[in-house]
């Protein structure tokens, strides 16, 4: 099979010293480093990060401040998302780093902005869409906040601190100058959920939990063969040609131009009634091929794929969005950078073991020696 990856340099010779945990951080950095990026990541070297196993205090004696002043002032970013105050009392705030290296890019990723009335608290994903609003619109409208299944707290909030470090990067381009970027993750809740603001603006209230519910038809999930748990699939037809299509696939071509039906807001008013008539359809066959010919038609449908599903289907792996990592601990197929750079998307690297680049950081960054390097592990410094 054809090489369907390949190295990105898009970030050669950019450094980044990675202070993060969990995945709010790491998911910036992972990004930085899929884009070519050096990204040296710091952990306590018994246990390493709290992603690894469980939760590690941050780093606080002098042979860490040590590492980390002189890995500062060769870094062109620093990212640290650890608890409020914590990187100030290890003596490693912007105002102490930008006096080292004022070229920095400083980024700090945090549960809550400063100024909010909850910016000492403690965050993870839950917590941040929780207070986010993300699980205030999600769920059934009779039924209680859901959670939405995805890391939006998290990765969400990653991926808008990656695209700022990348524009404050250019612009240093320019200026020379470095700058400060801060985060929160309840602030990043806000920009994924706009539309539900807009819809608050046009209902005059809180926007609702709609569920799978919309306001015209078909527009939900429908029952698929055999009936199992994820048998079933998305379909959304809202435009009249969309609606048109669906209608000739259905064999329900009488149907169209039926004033009762021709309009989104008509169908609107009988939303159980043209949800049952392509029910009727979906419930006979299986979501693949309803997805086939549904999509064929050129009506916007989707399978709801679980996760085995995606993993076992092939072109997933043929184009490189699943790659397999050759970890030291054995292979493991995991998905990729989703965007393709000239048809392919980056090759996966696996994640170092705990201390498996030492060495080789102290030496490039630091100029030490292995022997010295051993030295430091021997007295337990590092």
């Amino acid at each position: 099979m054809p090489e369907n990856s390949a190295p990105l340099q898009c970030l050669a010779g950019v450094r980044v010293l990675d202070l993060t945990q969990f995945e709010a951080g790491p998911s910036c950095t992972e990004a930085l480093a899929w884009l070519g990026a050096e990204v040296v990541k710091v952990e306590n070297p018994n246990g390493g990060e709290p992603g690894r196993t469980s939760f590690a205090g941050a780093p606080g004696s002098p042979d860490s401040f040590y590492f980390f002043e002189f890995n500062a002032k060769k870094a062109d970013v620093m990212i640290e998302n650890m608890a409020p105050g914590t990187i100030e009392r290890s003596g490693l705030g912007y105002d102490v780093i930008h006096a080292l290296n004022p070229g920095i890019i400083y980024a700090q990723v945090k549960g809550f902005g400063e100024g909010s009335p909850y910016e000492k608290n403690l965050a993870f994903d839950m917590i941040a869409q929780a207070s986010g609003g993300t699980m205030s619109i999600t769920g059934e409208p009779d039924g209680p906040p859901i959670r939405p299944g995805v890391s939006l707290g998290d990765t969400g909030t990653g991926m808008t601190m990656a695209i700022s470090i990348l524009g404050a990067l250019y612009e240093r381009r320019a200026t020379g100058k470095g700058r400060r970027l801060q985060v929160a993750m309840q602030d990043a809740m806000l920009h994924y959920i706009r539309f539900a603001f807009q819809t608050q603006a046009v209902l005059g209230r809180a926007a609702p939990r709609n569920s799978n519910r919309s306001n015209t038809a078909p527009s939900g999930i429908f029952p698929c063969a055999p009936g199992g748990p994820n048998d079933w699939i998305y379909v959304f037809s809202r435009q009249k040609d969309h609606w048109h299509r669906l209608l000739k696939l259905l064999g329900r071509e009488e149907l169209i131009g039926d004033p009762r039906y021709e309009t989104a807001a008509a169908r609107g008013e009988r939303i159980e009634e043209v949800n049952a008539i392509v029910a009727d359809w979906t419930k006979r066959r299986d979501k693949h091929e309803a997805m086939r010919l549904i999509g064929a038609a050129g009506v916007p449908a989707g399978a709801v794929l679980d996760t085995m599903e995606l993993m076992n289907e092939p072109s997933f792996t043929e184009r490189g969005i699943l790659q397999v990592a050759e970890h030291p601990t054995g292979p493991f197929k995991m998905p990729s950078w989703p965007v393709r750079f000239d048809g392919k998307p980056p090759k996966l690297e696996p994640a170092p073991l705990l201390g498996q680049h030492t060495t080789q950081v102290f030496g490039d960054w630091l100029g030490m020696s292995a022997g010295d390097v051993a030295a430091l592990k021997k007295e337990g410094v590092i």
